[in-house]
């Protein structure tokens, strides 16, 4: 399928340029027990690894929102919604593994600043294909903890 890869070349091209304007930070956490900090008090994790940082765009999915669990005080648990989007990463680029940890690093409109910081879940590797332009991977939006105590 040489011919088909050199016909798509400029379309994979077109995708970077265009598309793939902000830089996207792929983390893997790694097992391990906490570790004690000593001048805190406070447990802390190992450090993830990096996977991948370079260009790429995180887009949402185009589908709805919803809630994977009935709201109810008696449950011993809180309603997690569900917020799909797409990583775009270059064909080169190493492929994110189930649970590994996104976020966008930096943007290219300074409009989208709230970018910033916010991380998804990577829901399952890349999707594979026989003909690619670009690296597709699903993603779900990290929820933001609730204000439990009802803050000030």
């Amino acid at each position: 399928m040489a011919g088909l890869d050199e016909a798509l070349a400029p379309v994979a091209q077109w995708i970077q340029t265009n598309l793939m304007l902000d830089t996207v930070r792929i983390e893997r956490p790694v097992a391990g027990a906490p570790v004690l900090n000593t001048s805190t008090g406070r447990l802390t994790y190992p450090d993830p690894d990096l996977v991948y940082e370079g260009k790429g765009a995180v887009l949402s999915s185009g589908t709805p929102g919803g809630i994977n669990a009935l709201p109810s005080s008696t449950l011993p648990w809180v309603e997690e919604t569900t917020s799909s989007a797409r990583l775009l990463t270059p064909t080169d680029a190493p492929m994110a593994a189930r649970d590994d940890l996104v976020s966008v690093v930096a943007v290219h409109n300074p409009a989208n600043t709230a970018l910033i910081g916010r991380k998804w879940f990577v829901q399952d590797p890349g999707r594979a294909s026989t003909v690619e332009v670009v690296r597709t991977t699903p993603l779900d939006m990290k929820q933001a903890p609730r204000d439990q105590g009802g803050g000030s």
